[in-house]
């Protein structure tokens, strides 16, 4: 049975229909990607669904049971508390079923010896043993877990939720979220606040998750990894294609083409009736010939062609050449107040490269971008252009700074107050403010409008130097490739901020990690920035990369040179496993010995809390004290065995990438 089936849905706004007739099932399992672009539904279909807002027709109807967890894009405004306390009361069933224990001790010690306490000591043995079952299958140690991949450390766990800003916020409200388990996951943007360490830990995490999906993601590559099944609500309605992004727009093309090639040949066929009806339609020896033509050209059910969809068009214009240097950086340090990011750096960037700057959020990646732009200074340290170069600059706080009482033209026009009112129309044109849209002022924008103002007041006299930060932030997916594609044309020298997997690993030529104070330079892909953030040291990043290089290369060799020679490749393969099986059974050995340790105390945990739910066992205290020493026993030996397992496991794994080994020889 379907967990969601959504029928004959449809929403409109004012005078604007976002989507009518939309159908949708969603099953266990389901992994389902929403794509469009901002304002075409995707946001509105998943808040109906979670009964936020109401649809004007139709209805959802949700498998009795089911478990809907929704991560809406404001999800941060609506919690308070301490951070773990947050999410670990995020089950509901935890909050009440605390409340009604408290009120039942209460009761009991107020009024001993009245009737029904009895039944009440009963009651209150039956919520121990349900909150013991509670907190076995949703452990407090998984919270902890979460929201350290999400970028906390054990030290914020009990900061309260409103000392954090709004990006931090979301992280835990998608930590309760993901702590839920749900049958359904509902995710709208959730990498939009995470740093690129926390998008790693979130996509192996959703890899592993065994409920259904429904996805609404920028990032090309992270949708990718994680969809099945794609909703997409196009210019002429919401259409379903199975596969991932990649091949929903395969699949997509091919029906745009069809539909075009079919409306080709409508056309050329009621062309030619037409012209027959004008030619004949007055001789008499033609004349029933014509009629039949005229009956036909009204049973033909025109073909709809797709209607393209308006989406951000432009490409960056041929700037001017600068020096060889770019940018060169000398012993830059920058500390606010006691809190140093970074100390004693030394980089450059050459000409047409395109520097990525990462690492976890709070560590300084914008503070260096402000740096290099002049916005703020540095603690100490030296920073200087080279020669005939000219920067631009976009952020995504100059949002803010953008002059509320101005329309979008009179805010882009005096960028180039030289240029004519035509050309700067059709700057705002190609971001999609058209018509009397160039005269809405700044103060009624959406957060993504305003983000397309800063986009074009930077293309419309771009630098030869640019500099981004987040810039796919408020764009929709396919803004976003848009984006990607012109600056993948741009001549010139590119320093931005990104979290977006897509958009990293299709333009970035060299990486400057910012951890722990430092920013270390890491020239090549994003894969070795990977192979960074799994442990492997700076030095050993280069080298272990053109180790597997050269190792492809001499695997490649081997294989055409022992074609014919199964028995040298069997060797080979046996050495390979026996080499790779010495290094890894250690490891395996202590997982394992783990596993059945944790199952063993699992067991017995459960064993003590059947005992301690029975209320006659607290009658006599030579019972009931050793059980209840022995259960918070085992429950911290417990703990501590799985914290062993988690190291162990991690040990087991950056092993298996020091050997190279691919998911399928895993």
């Amino acid at each position: 049975m379907s967990l969601i089936n959504v029928i004959n849905l449809g929403l409109a706004y004012s005078k604007k229909i976002i989507f009518r007739n939309l159908n949708l099932q969603v099953e266990p399992g389901d992994r389902v990607g929403l794509v469009g672009p901002n304002g075409s539904g995707k946001t509105s279909l998943l808040r109906i669904i979670s009964n936020e807002i109401s649809s004007d027709e139709g209805e959802v109807r949700i498998k009795s049971g089911c478990r809907v967890g929704f991560l809406p894009q404001d999800a941060g405004e609506r919690m308070s508390g301490k951070i773990l306390q947050c999410v670990l009361d995020s089950l509901s069933s935890r909050v009440s079923m605390r409340a009604e224990i408290e009120d039942a001790e209460k009761r009991l010690k107020e009024s001993p010896g009245e009737d029904g306490q009895e039944r009440l000591a009963a009651r209150l043995a039956e919520l121990h043993n349900n909150m013991s079952i509670l907190e076995r299958d949703y452990p407090a140690h998984g919270a902890e877990k979460i929201l350290e991949g999400l970028g906390f450390k054990t030290r914020d766990f009990y900061a309260p939720v409103s000392s954090l800003s709004g990006g931090w916020k979301i992280r835990v409200a998608l930590a309760g979220i993901l702590y839920q388990n749900p049958d359904l996951l509902m995710l709208d943007e959730p990498t939009n606040h995470l740093d690129m360490p926390s998008v790693r830990w979130l996509e192996q995490f959703l890899a592993d998750f065994k409920g259904a999906i429904i996805l609404v993601c920028h990032d090309r590559e992270f949708l990718n990894h994680q969809i099945k099944r794609v909703i997409s609500f196009e210019a002429e309605g919401v259409r379903n294609y199975s596969g991932n992004y990649d091949q929903y727009m395969e699949a997509r093309e091919e029906e745009i083409r069809g539909l075009e090639a079919r409306a080709r040949n409508q056309e050329i066929q009621v062309k030619e009736a037409k012209k027959f009806i004008e030619r004949f339609r007055s001789k008499a020896t033609k004349a029933r010939q014509a009629q039949s033509k005229i009956k036909l050209l009204k049973k033909i059910e025109l073909v709809e062609t797709h209607k393209k969809t308006k989406t951000i068009r432009f490409s960056f214009p041929e700037v001017k050449s600068s020096g060889r240097v770019v940018l060169s950086v000398s012993n830059l340090s920058k500390s606010f107040g006691d809190k140093e990011l970074y100390k004693n750096a030394d980089l450059s960037i050459l000409r047409g490269e395109r520097v990525a700057v990462m690492g976890p959020n709070g560590y300084g990646k914008t503070t260096l971008l402000r740096i290099v732009s002049g916005e703020i200074r540095p603690t100490c340290g030296d920073l200087s252009l080279g020669h005939n170069v000219e920067m631009s600059y976009y952020a995504q706080h100059h949002s803010e700074m953008l002059d509320l009482n101005k329309t979008v033209l009179e805010e882009v026009y005096q960028v180039v107050p030289n240029e004519s009112v035509s050309f700067v129309r059709g700057i705002c044109g190609a971001f999609l403010f058209s018509g009397d849209d160039v005269d809405k002022p700044i103060k009624v924008l959406s957060g993504g409008e305003k983000a397309r103002v800063c986009l074009a007041k930077m293309l419309i006299k771009p630098g030869n130097f640019i500099l981004m930060d987040e810039p796919t932030n408020h764009l929709d997916l396919m803004s976003s490739e848009i984006l990607i594609d012109a600056l993948s044309e741009f001549n010139g020298t590119l320093l931005f901020v990104s979290h977006n997997q897509s958009f990293i690993r299709r333009l970035a030529t060299r990486i400057w990690d910012i951890n722990e104070g430092k920013i270390l330079d890491y020239p090549g892909s994003l894969n070795e920035y990977y192979l960074h953030l799994a442990g492997i040291e700076a030095d050993k990043v280069v080298a272990f990369a053109k180790k597997e290089s050269e190792k492809q290369v001499e695997k490649e060799t081997q294989v055409s040179e022992l074609k014919d020679n199964k028995k040298a490749i069997r060797k080979e393969k046996a050495e390979k496993r026996n080499l790779i099986r010495s290094r890894l059974r250690p490891f395996e050995e202590k997982v394992s010995y783990l596993e059945n340790m944790i199952s063993e105390l699992e067991k017995r945990e459960k064993e003590i809390g059947i005992k301690l739910s029975d209320p006659l066992i607290y009658h006599d205290k030579n019972k009931s004290v050793p059980l209840l020493d022995e259960y918070r026993h085992v429950k911290e030996e417990l703990e501590e065995s799985i914290i062993k397992w988690e190291d162990s496991h991690n040990k087991l794994e950056m092993t298996r990438l020091e050997l190279g080994l691919t998911a399928d020889e895993i």
